[in-house]
């Protein structure tokens, strides 16, 4: 019987109580007072966009990013934080007092608290004067300030997918303990949560994430041999980093996301299905006990579910720009058609390799995660070709054996192991 067919028999049994809850905030005092973590990607470049368009809603109490010093210094002189934080990316400015001085020249001014290094991350999470932190930092660096958050009680919107792929089961420990709520960025999950306002899970039969497919949707096995890193890197609908451009090629994206959403609403994997939908229009749908579906529809974009995990659900008016094509009206009628099909495991074993990851569950995730991130790089700076990625995560994931969860040294020591096996495949595959 397939997760679909499976799904038509009742309601969902969840493996625990959802991370997200389900009643939008009604009521704000005050301005929501926000700490960013990674500033000068993709995903906090759009946040300080939007909530620049309502400053009588938010106040930006921090900036964090990692090397990109002269962008975070203009947003620091544009939004004039208490804190900013720079942690030196990769490692390659080691030295924070060096990092700071750094920081402080580029700013120009002596107005700031400016804090360096890696390890800093987690004192901007915990800040008192934040009352949510978005943590858009890429990578498993995110892990240690997403949980130290989680730990004082914070609220988290969560655009970083290693946090629940690699640690659900420490991440769920910390909001039952503490108190802290968990709200989604990613489209996908937003587009559920905002299906299941005024819910409640007794009614949930199924989640259905959509995927847009990727640019190799339609290419013929022999064509999927010559794909090249441009080729790969045209996302036919998002504009994303180079990382999770290719995950969205290898649809690696969406099983990372169907781990994501276990942890977020507690459904376990039989209950959760993947369908390709090319122009991403319905970004998920829920599927209730009584046979009806909810969707959520919008143009792709990103600066709605930012807002919404922000304002834990409060919706605010969105200003007409001409800069801004998401904030044109919405027609049905423009669009003709909303197709969907099903996902070729097949043509896309990244798929598979994530859901039986996370089907295994324990440290399986965070060694999936490893070995995705070095294929992706070998690929992308290496030459590696495309169709070794699957390789190289299948055989990581065959010569680890996966344990329970237990801590966050525990996670961390998985993924160094697992990277080191993968990196030795690479050489091979490359």
């Amino acid at each position: 019987m397939s997760a679909v067919d499976g799904a038509q028999i009742g309601r969902a049994v969840l493996s625990h109580e959802p991370l997200t809850p389900f009643f939008p905030r009604r009521e704000r005092t005050g301005r929501i007072r926000v700490a960013v973590l990674g500033s000068t990607g993709s995903v906090g470049r759009q946040a300080l966009d939007m909530m620049a368009d309502h400053p009588d809603v938010f106040e930006v109490v921090a900036l964090a990013a990692g090397r990109n010093i002269p962008l975070l210094a203009y947003q620091a002189l544009q939004v004039r934080p208490r804190i900013v934080c720079a942690t030196g990316g990769d490692g390659s400015l080691a030295d924070p007092a060096e990092l700071r001085d750094e920081v402080a020249l580029a700013i120009g001014a002596d107005d700031f608290t400016i804090l360096a290094g890696k390890q800093e991350l987690a004192s901007v999470a915990t800040m008192p004067e934040a009352d949510v932190v978005l943590a858009a930092t890429s990578g498993r660096g995110a892990l240690t300030a997403t949980l130290a958050a989680l730990d004082a009680g914070k609220d988290v919107a969560l655009a970083n997918k290693e946090s629940l792929v690699i640690a659900g089961p420490l991440v769920l420990e910390s909001v039952c303990r503490n108190g802290g709520r968990l709200f989604p960025v990613d489209s996908e999950h937003s587009a559920i949560w905002q299906c299941l306002f005024g819910e409640t899970m007794d009614g949930v039969r199924r989640l259905v994430l959509t995927a847009s497919g990727g640019p190799f949707r339609e290419w013929d096995p022999d064509r999927l041999r010559t794909i090249g890193v441009a080729d790969a890197l045209r996302h036919p609908t998002w504009q994303m980093g180079p990382k999770i451009t290719i995950d969205s090629a290898t649809l690696m994206n969406k099983g990372l996301e169907a781990i994501e959403a276990h942890w977020l609403f507690g459904v376990p994997f039989d209950r959760i299905d993947i369908v390709v939908h090319p122009t991403s229009i319905v970004h998920s749908v829920v599927e209730f006990v009584d046979g009806s579906l909810k969707a959520q529809l919008g143009w792709p974009d990103m600066r709605l579910p930012i807002q919404l995990a922000l304002t834990a659900g409060e919706r605010l008016v969105r200003k007409r720009s001409e800069a801004d094509p998401a904030s044109r009206p919405f027609s049905l009628a423009e669009l003709g058609s909303l197709p969907f099909e099903a996902p070729s495991y097949e043509r896309f074993p990244c798929l598979g390799l994530a859901l039986e990851a996370g089907r295994t569950g324990g440290t399986a995730p965070a060694i999936l995660s490893a070995a995705d991130e070095v294929a992706v790089d070998s690929f992308l700076n290496r030459g590696m070709r495309f169709g070794a990625i699957a390789e190289v995560i299948s055989e990581t994931l065959e010569s680890i054996e996966s344990t329970p969860v237990t801590s966050l040294d525990q996670v961390v020591w998985v993924d160094a192991h697992a990277r080191e096996v993968a990196t030795r495949l690479v050489q091979r595959f490359g």
